[in-house]
């Protein structure tokens, strides 16, 4: 467990720098620019007709660092999703891999436990980490010791439930960077509205423009938020729905391909 540690908080942090540096760089060259002719061309409109009603533009809707931010946190926790969730499918490929490769009908007797273990010890580091072959080399380690079935299966089962926790854990951050965003949406709607009433003494000579630029970034801020809120929670909960599938089929493995062939003389 000691070299992923260090590979996956270096992969966290090279995504977020790597999305803060991609998203304000997309966000001063293009949107922010497109939003000011948006809005340069909607005030233009306005003066010269004042029917005239403006469509929504998604550069205005993106241009303020509030969505900025939300962008950058969603792109960040999407980052995570990925390299957790292509950790389960290789867990998942070994478990089906049957990495003990116990012959159907063969029985493991106590004295053959350290055979099986060194044959688990010449898969490569990274799969001597996954979940199934700790588990497989705790319970050969257990029976060889005990020759009690029992003893077995709570030692494989307790590795298990201890992965279950592990993984559980290590889902905080996407947790609270699903906090976060809507955080932020409501930051940008408390900064809009206090926006407005800045400029609503403006409001009475009849000029609006004030009003409605801090209510747009106030209902854009949430708006933004909360779509991106949606997408991540569906993410996060499919995250999760895979690895306590990856826990359960570990388990499984270990009834099925392993305690089932144990035999004390």
């Amino acid at each position: 467990m000691k070299t992923r540690y260090p590979k996956e908080f270096l992969y966290s942090l090279g995504s977020l720098l790597a999305a803060v540096i991609v998203v304000h760089a997309i966000w001063t060259a293009w949107v922010r620019p497109n939003a000011q002719a948006v809005l340069a061309v909607q005030a233009e409109g306005m003066r010269k007709d004042p029917n005239f009603v403006s469509e929504r533009s998604l550069f205005v809707i993106m241009k303020d660092w509030e969505q900025e931010s939300c962008v950058i946190l969603m792109i960040w926790a999407l980052a995570i999703i990925v390299f957790k969730n292509g950790s389960t499918r290789r867990e998942q490929d070994l478990i089906d891999g049957d990495p003990v490769r116990v012959p159907e009908g063969m029985r493991i007797l106590p004295e053959d436990t350290r055979e099986y273990v060194r044959q688990l010890e010449t898969l490569p580091p990274e799969q001597q980490q996954s979940l199934v072959v700790r588990a497989s080399k705790a319970a050969l380690a257990r029976f060889g010791a005990t020759r009690n079935v029992q003893d077995v299966s709570d030692a494989g089962h307790a590795v298990c439930a201890a992965e279950a926790e592990r993984l559980d854990s290590e889902l905080s951050m996407i947790r609270y960077i699903a906090w976060a965003i809507p955080a932020i949406g409501f930051i940008g709607t408390v900064r809009g509205i206090g926006d407005a009433l800045a400029q609503a003494h403006k409001a009475v000579t009849g000029d609006i423009s004030g009003v409605t630029e801090g209510l747009g970034v106030a209902f854009n801020s949430t708006l933004v938020a909360l779509l991106l809120s949606l997408v991540l929670m569906f993410l996060l909960h499919q995250l999760q729905l895979a690895q306590e599938r990856l826990v359960l089929d570990a388990e499984t493995y270990l009834d099925n391909r392993l305690l089932r062939n144990l035999q004390v003389r």
